[in-house]
């Protein structure tokens, strides 16, 4: 109980990222998301988005990814949901497109094509629109944001979606002692600064749950997940998820 107390008791700061500022063809650049790659096998988040998202049982009609990356971890869950939901309109939303030729043919072939939004995330809600049937995911996105930006985040995410999942770091001294360790897996050193970074603007305990809006008809969960990690669930009641342990 004392160490939960004091993982919570860890302030969320928000610092500047060293990829975020690097041009998309920098040698560091590429190492460190080949880098963030791997960290996403061995943290499991796409087994653990794949749980969160599984959950929508009514019809699923489109698949938004805030902060798309390069579509690796889309694409991966892809292949486990595209049985199961079929066609779907996907989109990626980043204000760098690295998603590649080849993985834009593996995505058209699980018929998941991908239409790519190339903006902030704050000025992207006009051109995804609404529609029946969304849900929106977030992968090692939303802990880029202060507080404000993501009640604003999450406002525009819940007038649109009917479930919203999102794996995020777990803030705390456990993530953080992990995070200093990257360099013994070969990380560069913009990953290492970054996965510090990122822990310290991680999530615990209901952080998010109580920046989403506080409106009937919505039910949400929020977790740790696995070691080092945080989940986040929401979705709308008559929608008729079911609950998966994470």
């Amino acid at each position: 109980m004392l160490h939960q107390a004091r993982q919570d008791a860890m302030q969320r700061t928000v610092q500047p990222e060293l990829l975020d500022a690097l041009p998309e063809s920098d040698d560091r650049a590429v190492r460190s998301r080949a880098d963030l790659r791997r960290v996403n096998r061995l943290l499991g988040h796409g087994r653990i988005l794949h749980r969160l998202l599984v959950q929508a049982r009514e019809p699923v009609r489109c698949l938004v990814d805030l902060g798309v990356g390069d579509g690796t971890l889309l694409l991966s869950l892809a292949r486990h949901l595209a049985p199961i939901w079929g066609r779907i309109r996907v989109v990626g939303v980043d204000r760098q497109d690295l998603i590649t030729a080849e993985t834009h043919r593996a995505l058209q072939a699980l018929h998941w094509p991908i239409e790519m939004i190339r903006a902030d995330v704050f000025e992207c809600w006009e051109q995804l629109g609404h529609e029946d049937g969304m849900v929106i995911m977030a992968n090692l996105f939303l802990h880029h944001f202060e507080v404000e930006q993501l009640r604003s985040l999450l406002r525009q995410s819940a007038d649109r979606c009917a479930l919203f999942a999102a794996c995020e770091p777990r803030r705390g001294l456990l993530t953080l002692g992990a995070s200093r360790l990257l360099g013994m897996l070969g990380c560069n050193d913009v990953t290492r600064h970054d996965a510090l970074a990122s822990t310290r603007a991680g999530f615990n305990g209901r952080d998010l749950s109580t920046l989403w809006p506080a409106e009937p008809g919505w039910v949400l969960r929020e977790q740790s997940a696995g070691l080092f990690s945080h989940s986040f669930v929401a979705w709308r009641s008559e929608w008729h998820a079911k609950e998966t342990p994470v």
